[in-house]
């Protein structure tokens, strides 16, 4: 079950007349009403009437409709509220009756708060169907009293209440509630530009994948800009403005990459991933234990340290398993370490190439994130995982057989953290991420076996396997 919030509108009559029509393709079959507004008699006395001529008499129930606005004190000039509920592909095959279309539009709308009892005049709404998977909702935003209901954060609201539905009614396809930990996804029109110049990622995107790697590796601020800059990455600092020499946020930005005056196109921290802000980071990189700057490289060396890795993933993944109800911030902490240890290594395995350990660590970010873009002091164990993040990326490529051997040892030990991760989110109810735990275990999984796994297309909804809400929010005024 989806919902789609549309744009407001300000004409009642326009949009009955597009819902009772044909449709931009005669898609509109039996229109009809399904339930109403408490209070406003029955569905038979409401519904439209058919003309000689065989067309639909909407003035009637526009003007039942639009009477509170008319007589509403001060209201708003786009008064009227459109939404649709729509069945999943896999749930269309279900033959859903007007009953139980209506029954679940009331729910909806009752936990959003349109829809209220006859004691409580509210605003006055229809659910209409014209086919057999989705119900059209039309409310105009003056109570009854002359108040009027912005009906604020409306469209969040919407989905929680379709996601309670499709769990009461046990549809297939249920979206979970927003829980701020994804990242922005790429505008249509950078995508567009994007195609034009023949790139397979926008800058946003490859950005974050390359911030997101330095951020792996960088044991301070400093080292991290180093980094950025050492990856042809220009970097651009906000200084405080009572002091100077306090560096208090940073923007990135492709040298390729440019506005349409010729500009660098730079992108802040937050604007790339919740948690990429620089405060957030010098947060997440705690204290650090220093590490020679130039360690040894050699098979041998590799091998150690992917074998360490390995074992303090296991470890780790041990203790959510052992406490993680009673110490969730050190769970949390350990998951954004682990983020950044397949980060690492997929930067040292596959390098710049978009291979499926750059997938798997995408999904995994997602599924790190602490809600709302929180971050959680490092622990000891984190500080420890981080450690070996920082190790896996000074080893440098991969040269041989047992240099493979042991970084598939350490994926299976990081596929079996992800399992982990994902029992710890479900547990928490936080769904998103417990899907894009699942996801990045199972491209890890398939790597380990020697499989390679198929990568998402470019320039799509980026790094984010959880399921997303159909549509959006705009449609022509008055659609």
């Amino acid at each position: 079950m989806i919902t789609r919030v549309h744009r407001r509108g300000s004409r009642v009559g326009g949009l009955l007349r597009y819902l009772w029509g044909p449709g931009k393709a005669e898609e509109h079959v039996n229109p009809h009403l399904v339930a109403a507004w408490d209070g406003a008699g029955s569905l038979a006395d409401l519904e439209p009437k058919v003309t000689t001529s065989g067309r639909r008499t909407l003035q009637a129930l526009t003007a039942l409709l639009e009477q509170p606005v008319r007589a509403g004190y001060r209201p708003p000039a786009k008064f009227v509220w459109h939404a649709s509920m729509r069945l999943a592909p896999e749930d269309r095959h279900r033959s859903l009756s007007d009953t139980t279309w209506a029954s679940m539009a009331v729910q909806m709308l009752t936990d959003v708060g349109v829809a209220t009892a006859a004691t409580d005049p509210g605003l006055r709404w229809i659910a209409m169907r014209h086919a057999d998977d989705h119900v059209h909702i039309v409310a105009t935003l003056v109570r009854e009293d002359g108040r009027t209901n912005w009906l604020r954060n409306d469209y969040p609201r919407c989905v929680k209440a379709t996601y309670d539905i499709a769990r009461r009614y046990n549809l297939h396809r249920r979206v979970p509630p927003a829980d701020r930990t994804a990242h922005r996804r790429p505008h249509p029109a950078e995508v567009s530009k994007a195609r034009r110049a023949g790139r397979s990622q926008t800058p946003r995107d490859e950005l974050r994948r390359r911030v997101r790697t330095a951020v792996a590796a960088a044991r301070s601020q400093e080292d991290f800009f180093d980094r950025l800059r050492e990856a042809g990455i220009l970097v651009r600092l906000r200084h405080s403005t009572t002091d100077p020499r306090r560096i208090t946020g940073y923007a990135v930005a492709l040298p390729e990459a440019r506005t349409a005056d010729g500009k660098p196109l730079y992108f802040g921290g937050g604007r790339l991933a919740p948690d990429m802000t620089l405060p957030k980071l010098r947060l997440r990189w705690g204290t650090t234990t220093p590490l020679p700057t130039a360690p040894p490289v050699g098979r041998t060396e590799r091998v150690a340290t992917m074998r360490q890795a390995a074992k303090v993933v296991a470890s780790a993944a041990d203790d959510i398993r052992r406490d993680a109800h009673a110490a969730p911030g050190r769970a949390q902490a350990a998951a954004v370490a682990a983020a950044d240890l397949i980060t690492s290594l997929a930067a040292t395995v596959e390098g710049d190439h978009r291979g499926p350990l750059h997938q798997a660590a995408e999904a995994f970010d997602r599924a790190a994130r602490d809600l709302y873009g929180r971050v959680q002091k490092p622990t000891g164990r984190s500080q420890q995982m981080r450690a070996m993040s920082r190790l896996v990326a000074l080893m440098g490529r991969i040269s041989g057989d047992d240099d493979a051997l042991a970084v598939l040892a350490l994926v299976m030990d990081l596929a079996r953290f992800a399992d982990t991760l994902e029992q710890l989110r479900s547990a928490q109810q936080r769904l998103h991420e417990a899907e894009a735990a699942r996801a990045a275990g199972d491209v890890l999984r398939l790597v380990a076996g020697g499989r390679q796994p198929t990568v998402t297309p470019p320039l799509t909804a980026t790094s984010t396997p959880a399921p997303t809400v159909g549509g959006g929010r705009r449609t022509p005024r008055g659609r």
